[in-house]
């Protein structure tokens, strides 16, 4: 089991973008995107130095998602934030965000994203924004 820690706002995979080049059309992936994918490999390579096999199996993922608090958020409902009796239910979508990791993650954690078989994506508020990630290979007995 590999568990590592993304600080920083969480940052959900944005659609592609297209431009023109002559005849040629060019699909790209924001810069805020790459840089936050570069931002868990990263961080990833920081947690597991000396582990730089990427899993061969099965994979199980749990990606918990930290959002900062609101400043204009009453001290009451500040306090029902951090203790996780109000969730993040706004943008970006758990789905996005999950994209953004695996993808980020793909030939460095394990040799292909279509490896994971499970995956839970929760997403919380709390006074230090990061994307706590929980990477284990499925055995089977």
């Amino acid at each position: 089991m590999m568990q590592f820690t993304v600080y920083g706002e969480p940052v959900a995979k944005g659609r592609p973008k297209f431009s023109r080049q002559g005849n040629f059309v060019r699909s790209y992936t924001s810069t805020k995107t790459t840089n936050y994918e570069n931002l868990v490999k990263l961080s990833y390579a920081e947690a597991c130095r000396g582990l730089n096999n990427p899993l061969e199996g099965e994979v199980s993922m749990r990606i918990d998602a930290f959002f900062s608090i609101p400043k204009s958020t009453s001290k009451k409902k500040r306090e029902l934030m951090n203790t996780g009796l109000i969730n993040h239910t706004k943008r970006p979508d758990a789905d996005n965000l999950a994209k953004a990791i695996c993808d980020a993650l793909n030939k460095v954690a394990y040799a292909d994203d279509s490896q994971i078989v499970h995956l839970e994506v929760n997403k919380y508020y709390s006074d230090v924004p990061r994307v706590e990630i929980t990477i284990e290979e499925v055995l089977h007995e």
